[in-house]
């Protein structure tokens, strides 16, 4: 009978439906009296989990899809459905494919068809077992021919004992969900508990096993095996339900436990509040404050401000944000230390083997902070006076400061200016401000614990400004020693003695930080370091804190003086002694290496095996250029000194010209153009062709053109060069030079003389000319960086001419 057949009219489905019913009469024990098995049925496929005969669920399908089959189903006698499993159903509106149907599925008898919303709802009675044999509809409703497989018989004793197992299991189940009691009284009122088929198939049915391993329980007819494999699955069922129990009651007792500790201390508070053994948490508050402002020594002024907030304080209700503005200024208002103090250690000698036993080098500027200390000592209070100490990177100005507060016997507290750019950084926020603090001032003093601590002020030439104010302009009133003995933080809002406090200023430059408050600085310069000082301060410093800091004793590594120097001159030739702590620090990791390969063999670093450890030199000899027309001058950068070589050529004779490169500032420009005007109108006096320059096209060059340069100081280097071009004579070598020229021949004084010298000897030139102004400059510096240095003065360029060309 083709498939049209069945779909031309009900009536033709119902004479099926009586012609199965009086044909098929299988034995199935599932089946309920009077009922028999019609061979042929219609199906509804369910996706969640299979469906089993002994289960008695409400379902809910979709009206559009499966209304139709229903209808047909409720228009046969038997009024029996076929539940089938589909694993996956693309769309709840759409019919699953008839190949995803399983092939055994379970005969239902619907109960109570409710059509709500667009939902069929009924109840499905499981009935028996069913296989597919023949689809004679493949859309819906779908329409199959089908068998109802029997399990043969087995074994008594092998199905009673797995019938025991399955009980048994069942039963530890029980006590530990509800639900199962619920299913099991519905199972034993429709079954005997001594029917191995439905006791199986109903112990599948209460686990919570995934879709596929039911399936495959449905599938297995012979009685045996089936009751195997749901065992298994009953007893995986067991160890989760016990997990999720123990887990539940770890829960619960947690819970427990805290709320009765929350009871027990809530009822320890009421019991000691009615015994007046405990107060509130105001009480608390205001009695905290007042304990901390009696260990302090605030003025009249301060100390009537606090009484006031704590009058406001105790008077709030706790719970009120005024309570919590208020409590939070008091806290802060009683951590700072009003009236304490550390006392000074004004001891010249122990101030003077401090900074001596931490620096090495830097006498000039040791010698600067003994005198400020002996200032402190005669008077009897170091105050009064801010120290800038200034200088290239990782000369050590850091570390001074902190040798500065060691050596007072002082706290010390550092904070950094650099990219600081809103004054309530330093004076504090308003109190009606969310999140409002005092500035870092306050901050100090309260970490601190003391009214006069060491307080550096980093990076201060990098300090910035935006809307939100001017930190510099607010500094002004922080270190200026007329003003800040009352000083104002505008969270506080109470005058703060700042005159005791030590401020110690950091900076690379001087150009960047405001007049007004670079005016009220004492300025003390570090400058870079020479190899043998560098040498000093690996040897006595920075190699054995490596080493500590390593746990490496000093025999497993040491390097040699020569390898020291070598390191100096090839790979850290810079100012400070930053980069050389990192080649340090490098060599050591390399040596660990080495040591975790072979532990037994000391490493010794040494001038031949340096290159294995760090590479090729990152700097090689300087060599000074030498010939017509190019000249060694000094100049100052804010990494240190440096030699800067200065070529004059001549392009062509065809007309006059003046052209300059290598990346000059405004003022190095100005300056060569005096060189060349002054030279130009005095060649004949230096014994040059006075017509050189009124036909010579002139090229004045700086190397390192990438670099940007500035500054008049490379005036006389620039005039000598463009001399020595035009009288076609090689200047004197190895000799360095610097000064402002002025277009009638003056040599005007520079800074950074220092540097500079440094610089000159680190390049190995030893003859310097330098200003007649700045002998005294010169005179100041240590005799081991003066040594071995022929020095020139010039007042006038006459005086380098006669050093280079006489």
């Amino acid at each position: 009978m083709t498939e049209s057949n069945f779909d031309s009219d009900s009536k033709h489905s119902e004479y099926i439906g009586k012609d199965e019913a009086e044909d098929s009469r299988p034995g199935g024990a599932l089946v309920l009296p009077g009922q028999v098995m019609p061979k042929r049925i219609y199906l509804l496929p369910i996706s969640n989990r299979p469906y089993f005969p002994a289960q008695v669920q409400p379902l809910v399908i979709n009206a559009n899809l499966w209304e139709e089959t229903l209808k047909r189903v409720g228009k046969t006698e038997h009024q029996i459905l076929g539940l089938t499993y589909v694993e996956k159903i693309p769309s709840p509106d759409e019919p699953p494919d008839t190949n995803d149907f399983a092939h055994i599925g379970c005969v239902v008898k619907a109960h109570n068809v409710v059509n709500e919303r667009g939902k069929l709802q009924f109840i499905a009675q499981g009935l028996q077992r069913f296989r597919i044999t023949q689809w004679l509809r493949r859309t819906p409703p779908y329409l199959v021919e089908v068998e109802y497989p029997e399990p043969a018989k087995e074994s008594e004793k092998e199905l009673k004992a797995y019938a025991i197992a399955l009980i048994n299991t069942i039963k530890e189940l029980l006590p530990l969900n509800p639900l199962y009691s619920e299913e099991l009284k519905q199972y034993l009122s429709r079954f005997s508990p001594d029917e191995p088929s439905a006791l199986t198939d109903f112990a599948a049915a209460i686990t919570t096993a995934e879709g596929p391993a039911l399936q495959e329980v449905l599938d297995t007819v012979p009685l045996l095996r089936r009751m195997e494999k749901v065992l298994i699955l009953l007893k995986q069922e067991l160890e989760v339900a016990k997990l999720q129990t123990q887990i539940s009651a770890e829960v619960n007792q947690k819970i427990n436990e805290r709320q009765r500790e929350f009871f027990l201390r809530e009822q320890l508070k009421v019991i000691q509040k009615e015994l007046g053994l405990a107060k509130d948490d105001r009480t608390a508050d205001v009695e905290e404050f007042q304990q901390r402002m009696s260990e302090r020594h605030p003025p009249n002024d301060v100390r009537k401000r606090f009484n006031e907030e704590i009058k406001k304080l105790s008077m709030l209700e706790t719970g009120s944000p005024e309570y919590g503005v208020t409590r939070n200024y008091l806290d802060w208002l009683t951590q700072v230390p009003w009236g304490v103090h550390t006392e000074d250690k004004l001891d010249i000698a122990r101030a003077r083997e401090i900074l001596d036993k931490e620096h090495d080098g830097l006498d000039d500027v040791k010698d600067r902070i003994i005198e400020f200390l002996a200032e402190g000592s005669f008077k009897g209070e170091v105050s009064g006076s801010i120290l800038l100490l200034i200088g290239p990177p990782g000369v050590g100005k850091t570390s001074i400061g902190k040798s500065v507060a060691a050596a007072l016997g002082r706290k010390f507290y550092r904070f950094s200016l650099g990219g600081m750019r809103d004054e309530a950084e330093i004076k504090g926020h308003r109190r009606t401000y969310i999140g409002a603090m005092p500035g870092k001032m306050v901050q100090a003093l309260k970490d601190v614990g003391s009214a006069n601590p060491v307080i550096m002020l980093d990076e201060i030439d990098k300090i910035g400004a935006s809307y939100q104010g001017d930190p510099a302009s607010a500094l002004l009133e922080t270190l200026d020693p007329e003003q800040n003995n009352e000083f104002l933080d505008h969270y506080l809002d109470v005058r703060l003695d700042l005159s005791k406090v030590l401020f110690v200023c950091t900076a690379n430059q001087l150009d960047t930080i405001p007049g007004p408050l670079l005016d009220r600085m004492d300025v003390l310069r570090l400058s870079g370091y020479i190899t043998e000082e560098k040498i000093a301060i690996a040897k006595n410093h920075l190699w054995p804190k490596l080493l500590k800091r390593m746990k490496l004793k000093k025999k497993q590594v040491s390097i040699t003086d020569a390898a020291l120097r070598q390191l100096i001159d090839g790979y850290a030739r810079e100012a400070g002694v930053r980069n050389l702590e990192k080649r340090l620090h490098r060599l050591i990791r390399k040596s660990i290496v080495r040591l975790m390969e072979q532990p037994e063999e000391p490493i010794r670093i040494g001038v031949n095996n340096l290159v294995d450890f760090l590479g090729q030199p990152l700097f090689r000899k300087e060599k000074n250029l030498r010939g017509v027309g190019v000249v060694t001058g000094l100049a100052w950068t804010a990494m240190g000194g440096a030699t800067l070589p200065v070529e004059a050529q001549l392009i062509h004779s065809s007309n006059r010209g003046f052209k300059l490169t290598g990346k000059l500032g405004d003022v190095m420009r100005e300056s060569a153009e005096i060189a060349y005007s002054y030279v130009s109108a005095h060649l004949k006096e230096f014994k040059g062709d006075p017509e050189f320059f009124e036909r010579a096209f002139v090229h004045l060059h700086v190397p390192e053109g990438a670099t940007p340069k500035d500054g008049p100081s490379a005036g006389v280097t620039m005039a000598t060069a463009l001399l020595s071009l035009a009288r076609n004579q090689t200047p004197k070598s190895n000799v360095a030079m610097t000064g402002e020229l002025t277009l009638t021949g003056q040599v005007f004084p520079v800074g950074g003389i220092r540097e500079k010298v440094i610089a000159a000897k680190r390049s190995g030139v030893n003859e310097i000319i330098l200003p007649e102004a700045n002998r005294r400059d010169y005179d100041e510096l240590p005799e081991h960086i003066r040594s071995g240095l022929t020095m020139h003065f010039a007042s006038t360029f006459q005086d380098v001419y006669k050093v280079m060309f006489g």
